[in-house]
């Protein structure tokens, strides 16, 4: 039960052979690499951003693998971009969550931890995420609800018009019940409203580089929606919650009254649990009130298709937390609690390489404001809290951060957790004084049980106490934590604004040269130029000062394989096992590996039998559209890798080939046994046989 820990090597004194990540960190948020969208953005014709923030949303979503549901238009923006299947709020509450994705910065940094709190009374001087694309040009304007604060809605600094939302109707819980089929049209109602509003500024905007926010309120409490959205659904195909009481040895606080739908007028008060006839009337009425705003996202969307915006705009839709629907007997938010903390989030980045992509990277809400500001290439503040996402957009199969984190304070104490690709581990209190909460989602997906005080957990327990504590930016995309991407090139030797093979000839014309021109060739500063030197170069082979960067095999002439192949041979010979070599050898392999294969060919998984991961290596000898079905012994589709097009070439390393978690299409882990992968790229079909063994 134990998650895998890096083992530490042998401790040894800092030399030039050590990584010269330690002295280039950068912020965090300002990762980047060559591989963008193959349509992109540049100072003549940068994107337009339409950000769709949905409240109390939780992934219950057609494109989230819930066939029940009708969402056809929140799935249109997943059949153009990238669905992030495991991505998770900062804090379980409307203002708080709102404010870390506005601001890109997390709770904790902000002090907004409630739905009062004004972040400009702590951050005066903070650039939010418009105002920072209104000072790049944009004009920026807000439909609905975005803020959380009124007053801040209407912030100067952030806006270049004034902002709409359409009027609040106070009403009484007590005499009001929470759920309701109304025989009204959509417009009626304040989501409806706010599309409308939206098409109209959509309109008016048009010729303007815009930056658009648009904000909707359902599926928030009272689930009050025209009658037509009911009739969508009935109560038999929904299911009952997996676990509808607290975990076994759950910490009392763990845990909430959830008051904010025990007071309206239809609901028994106290703690007495709902029925299941009561239970699946609100798992509709909360499925009803979903397709309400899908409908209104659709007239957006068609807005933008009409006005032929599409083709130039990102578009970005999440929700600003997840939602209890009776899980642990709990409806609501503000836990600690998967379901209360994952949210749905989908990028739609024009001319990205993968479409109707899926990936299981962890993500975090406060990645938004980095990964716009990526994708419409606009600086990005340095001091931003969060991760460009673009890399997993470009590559949904990587590798990346290693832990998301969360919090909440609940009766005045403060909850912290963290979740890894396997585990949520959560502590309340100073020195977690008010308990410990540890879950094992492969073995206990639903958080049945707590095991945090199990004897055999407590290594476990004080390795994810450490990881918690330690933050994230200890769980940064590996890359990123070793500071790849610095502000400055310095390992573009020719000052050209590339790293690229002529860097690294330069480099290797001036090996043991005394006084080296220019300067610039002696990477690591110890005085001399050698091996190191060229390796550091190469491992940041194909970056650029201003994230523009061709593809590598079209800055490789045939020459060139030669030079590379001798450079290879030494830096084997020399190997002494450090950082600087062991990534300065692969990333020279891949230079060699951008020579055109001759066919395309699928070969074996590694490694294999395996648990729980793998990768699939294949050679194109074309460009071409490259798709992988998994199937199990009943020849049941169980999981699909699109990877889009791809260009010629080989894909053999983890970096390159195709990753599968063991996870199915809805993110559950798979039994062991034999499975078959059958790849198609283009008219070249194969499959191959692997085994997963637990």
């Amino acid at each position: 039960m134990k998650e895998v820990k890096q083992e530490k090597g042998p401790s040894r004194s800092f030399t030039r052979r050590d990584f010269l990540s330690t002295s280039l960190k950068v912020g965090a948020a300002t990762f980047t690499t060559g591989l963008l969208p193959k349509l992109r953005a540049d100072a003549q014709n940068q994107y337009n951003v339409l950000f769709i923030m949905v409240d109390d949303l939780r992934p219950l979503l057609g494109c989230y693998g819930h066939s029940e549901m009708h969402t056809p238009n929140i799935d249109r923006i997943a059949e153009q971009g990238t669905l992030f299947n495991r991505a998770y709020c900062q804090y379980p509450l409307c203002s708080p969550s709102r404010t870390s994705m506005i601001t890109g910065l997390r709770p904790e940094t902000t002090n907004v931890l409630n739905n009062s709190a004004d972040f400009r009374e702590k951050l005066p001087d903070v650039v939010t995420l418009p105002q920072h694309f209104k000072e790049h040009g944009y004009h920026t304007q807000s439909v609905g609800r975005v803020f959380h604060l009124p007053t801040l809605q209407d912030d100067e600094n952030s806006w270049s018009a004034p902002s709409w939302r359409p009027a609040w109707i106070p009403f009484n819980k007590q005499t009001t019940p929470s759920w309701q089929a109304l025989d009204v049209g959509d417009d009626e109602l304040r989501d409806g409203k706010t599309a409308k509003r939206a098409v109209q500024v959509l309109e008016q905007i048009k010729e303007s580089q815009f930056f658009l926010t648009v904000g909707f309120y359902k599926p928030h409490l009272p689930l009050k929606v025209p009658r037509k959205y009911f009739d969508l659904y009935n109560t038999q195909i929904f299911n009952l919650p997996a676990s509808s009481t607290p975990p076994k040895d759950a910490p009392v606080r763990a845990l909430t009254n959830w008051g904010a739908i025990r007071d309206f007028q239809d609901l028994p008060s106290g703690t007495e649990p709902l029925s299941d006839g009561k239970t699946l009337e609100l798992i509709r009425a909360y499925a009803a009130a979903t397709s309400y705003v899908d409908a209104q996202i659709g007239r957006v969307l068609n807005q933008l298709d009409t006005l032929g915006l599409t083709e130039r705009t990102v578009i970005v839709f999440c929700g600003d937390h997840g939602h209890h629907l009776g899980e642990h007997g709990i409806w609501g938010k503000q836990t600690l609690f998967e379901v209360s903390l994952r949210s749905p989030l989908i990028f739609s980045v024009p001319g990205q390489t993968h479409p109707k992509a899926k990936t299981n990277a962890l993500a975090e809400l406060v990645d938004i404001y980095p990964t716009l500001c990526g994708a419409c290439q606009i600086p990005i503040p340095p001091q931003l809290e969060g991760t460009s996402l673009m890399p997993v957009i470009e590559q949904p199969t990587r590798r990346w951060k290693t832990a998301t984190f969360s919090r909440f304070r609940g009766a005045g104490i403060n909850g912290v957790s963290i979740r890894t690709e396997r585990y949520r581990y959560t502590e309340r209190g100073a020195n977690a004084r008010y308990g410990r909460e540890l879950y094992d989602y492969d073995a206990d997906p639903n958080e049945t049980v707590n095991i945090a005080n199990l004897p055999e957990n407590a290594e476990l327990v004080t390795h994810l106490s450490e990881r918690l504590h330690a933050g994230w930016q200890a769980a940064l995309p590996e890359m990123q934590a070793r500071g790849l991407v610095p502000q400055t090139l310095p390992w573009d030797v020719n000052d050209d604004g590339l790293v690229d093979i002529q860097d690294l000839i330069m480099v290797s014309n001036n090996f043991d040269v005394v006084s080296p021109e220019p300067p610039k060739v002696d990477v690591n500063k110890d005085g001399r130029v050698d091996l190191i030197d060229l390796l550091l170069v190469a491992v940041h082979f194909g970056e650029s000062d201003d994230s523009v960067a061709p593809s590598i095999r079209g800055l490789l002439v045939a020459q060139h394989t030669a030079l590379i192949d001798e450079w290879l041979a030494e830096a084997r010979l020399a190997d002494d096992g450090s950082d600087v070599f062991r990534q300065g050898i692969a990333a020279l392999e891949r230079l060699i590996h951008t020579t055109l294969p001759t066919e395309t060919t699928l070969l074996p998984n590694y490694p294999n039998p395996f648990n729980p991961e793998t990768w699939i290596p294949y050679d194109l000898a074309k460009d071409v559209d490259v798709h992988i079905d998994i199937y199990n012994l009943k020849g049941e589709s169980i999981r699909q890798l699109s990877l889009g097009f791809q260009t010629a070439g080989t894909y053999r390393t983890s970096s390159r080939a195709a990753y599968w978690d063991g996870r199915n299409a809805v993110g559950e882990p798979v039994a062991s046994g034999i499975y078959f992968y059958t790849f198609q790229a283009g008219e070249f079909k194969a499959t191959r046989q692997m085994v997963i063994t637990k």
